[in-house]
């Protein structure tokens, strides 16, 4: 860090966003074209890093289902997120992209994709919308704490910049894909000036399990479809989910883990592991697993037997010798294994491989308008704040709405002081 600081004046009411992700360029965008300079600060070469690799494979920009279960997918902070998804919901959310001109369309899981399923098109877009409407965009520049009389300290190629303004948002992201940005490392600032901010956590994360040599080896990133999972949750409840995981060097990942993530971790935070049940043939029940298992094999190998009679192959194969060998000894055995076959998780990945992170700023230490209690004048917005949600949409749209609440409550407080 350079010892050389220059101050940046201006001569316009200003507001700075710290954080090029969708929360922050939404922010700008709800800042802009109120004759105020609105200038966006990034610790990296460009903005939306991490929301183009999130679109990589298909941008998952939202969801359709009806906005009550939507809701739901937000967990203990449904009521908290509640007033932000009505004011820009996946409806208006769709509409926004439209006139950036990017159609989207409703895929077969009810989740919404950009027509085209890429995040460049729809950035580029709205970059240029931004930069019409005179968003000033700065790279390169890590936010690194706060100077005197609430000055905004940045380190830059160039050296140390401290800047003024008349608010500020922050949308830093939380502790996921630190290489994109989203390192944390603003918690210990927020923390210094009285701040409530939650440990952040891994979340859509994987697990590890104790795999052996011989199965990490022969299995390791390959799919396990079609199948139920079961456990008993920290509060004691029993939880199902169904649908596909991926088997990893480590353990497990995938949307049916990152689903259930969530209760997993909180359940071996509270109990040091958790044990899911597996069923591999979800569409069957225990009775008709044990006639098929039971039913003569003649001159057949065991593995071709479950392959004709079960449809148990391949890693679902695997997974039963890895995980209940002394099952293969007994039909009965063999048939509860298949329909629960216990795997043990004993840690969750770590937080910089999550796809996002759980944690972050408490909401009770904001106002109605996502300005922080303790930081007049100071607004956050994003994954910086303290909920988490599952893949599927849920965790953009949150971004975007809580970006746009953010922007519009630093305008709401820039009218109230002038």
């Amino acid at each position: 860090m350079s010892s050389d600081s220059s101050l940046v004046h201006t001569t316009a009411r200003t507001v700075i966003v710290i954080g090029g992700g969708p929360a922050g360029l939404m922010a700008a965008e709800a800042l802009s074209g109120h004759g105020l300079a609105v200038h966006v600060y990034d610790a990296m070469p460009s903005v939306g890093r991490k929301f183009l690799l999130a679109g990589k494979g298909g941008m998952n920009l939202t969801h359709a289902e009806p906005h009550d279960a939507f809701l739901s997918r937000y967990g203990k902070r449904r009521n908290e997120m509640a007033p932000l998804l009505a004011a820009f919901d996946a409806a208006a959310l769709r509409d926004w992209a439209s006139a950036l001109g990017i159609d989207t369309f409703i895929g077969s899981s009810q989740r919404v994709f950009p027509v085209g399923m890429k995040a460049a098109p729809l950035l580029r877009a709205w970059l240029h919308r931004l930069r019409t409407q005179g968003v000033q965009l700065h790279m390169r520049h890590r936010w690194c704490g706060w100077g005197d009389d609430h000055t905004v300290r940045f380190t830059t190629p160039a050296g140390e910049q401290t800047v003024r303004a008349d608010a500020v948002v922050l949308a830093l992201g939380g502790g996921s894909w630190a290489r994109l940005g989203s390192d944390g490392a603003w918690v210990t600032w927020l923390s210094e000036r009285n701040v409530d901010v939650a440990p952040l956590r891994a979340a859509n994360c994987g697990f590890d399990v104790a795999w052996s040599a011989h199965f990490r080896e022969r299995f390791s990133g390959q799919p396990v479809k079609a199948v139920s999972m079961a456990w008993v949750d920290h509060n004691g409840d029993m939880q199902q989910r169904q649908g596909e995981f991926v088997v990893t060097a480590n353990g497990v990942e995938g949307s049916l883990i990152y689903a259930a993530s969530a209760a997993l971790r909180d359940t071996i935070a509270a109990a040091g592991s958790v044990t899911v049940t597996l069923d591999l043939a979800p569409g069957r029940d225990l009775q008709r697993v044990l006639h098929d298992v039971a039913h003569p094999r003649g001159a057949r190998s065991m593995a071709s037997h479950l392959q004709s009679r079960v449809g148990i192959a391949g890693v679902k194969s695997g997974l039963l010798r890895e995980c209940a060998s002394q099952a293969f000894s007994d039909p009965q055995q063999l048939a509860q294994a298949i329909k629960a076959l216990p795997l043990k998780l004993i840690a969750a990945r770590p937080i910089g491989e999550a796809i996002s992170s759980a944690g972050g700023v408490a909401f009770e230490a904001l106002d109605a308008n996502l300005m922080l209690r303790a930081l007049p004048g100071v607004f956050c917005a994003g994954e910086m704040l303290d909920w988490e949600a599952p893949t599927g949409g849920y965790l953009l749209t949150a971004c975007f709405a809580s970006g746009r609440a953010a922007g519009r409550g630093a305008l709401a407080w820039l009218d109230a002081v002038r």
